[in-house]
This record gives structure tokens, sequence and C-alpha cells, in this order.
């Protein structure tokens, strides 16, 4: 089971910008793409643990601050040749607002 949190207005994550949530899941990454689609990945790259939050978004991709890694926004697969997977989340918008998915025990 899992439920929805509201995290913020969509207009307080920049375009192609972030915004971390803190839960017992680790932090979670929430990206804003150009045409507004919200994704939530674990906010650490498989390859060395690095703060996907800090990288750059680029169409559904983020590439990680510290090596380089590409990883999809949808699935939290890295783009090949990088190997490797972040935690993925369900994220949406409704009405403005950007809503989190979390396992049921999550207090966040």
């Amino acid at each position: 089971m899992s439920h929805w949190i509201k995290v913020c207005a969509l207009d307080e994550i920049a375009p192609l910008g972030s915004r971390v949530v803190a839960s017992s899941q680790g932090d979670i990454a929430i990206f804003r793409t150009a045409d507004d689609a919200v994704f939530g990945l674990r906010d650490k790259c498989p390859h060395k643990g690095g703060p996907l939050s800090q990288g750059i978004v680029h169409g559904d991709t983020v590439t990680c601050p510290l090596h380089g890694y590409k990883i999809g926004l949808k699935d939290g697969v890295a783009v090949a040749p990088d190997k490797g997977c972040a935690r993925r989340f369900e994220a949406r918008v409704e009405d403005g607002m950007v809503l989190l998915s979390l396992p049921s025990a999550d207090p966040a």
C-alpha cells in the first residue's frame, strides 16, 4: 500500500529543477521537466551515491553531478553505457500541486 503526500506547488520547482523530500526511504528528489512533467527518484546515483537532485535535467533524464551518469526519470534506469538503477517513486501534478506516492509505513 502507498499514500500520496503533497510536496509543494508545481511553481515552487523551477523548470528543469528539483526539490528534495526527506522520508524513511531516504531522500527523494522530485524533478520537473521543461514540459512540467514530474518524476520522483531516490536522491542517490546508483554509481557512487551522488545527489541526483543537484544534477542537470535534460529531456526525461538527469545527469549526476559527480561522474556524469545519466539516469532516466521515467524508470530510474541508467542510460547505456552506464549501469544501475535509482529507486523510482510515483509523482504527479494535481490542481497545481505536486504529489508524491510513498509506502504507507512511511511517515514523511
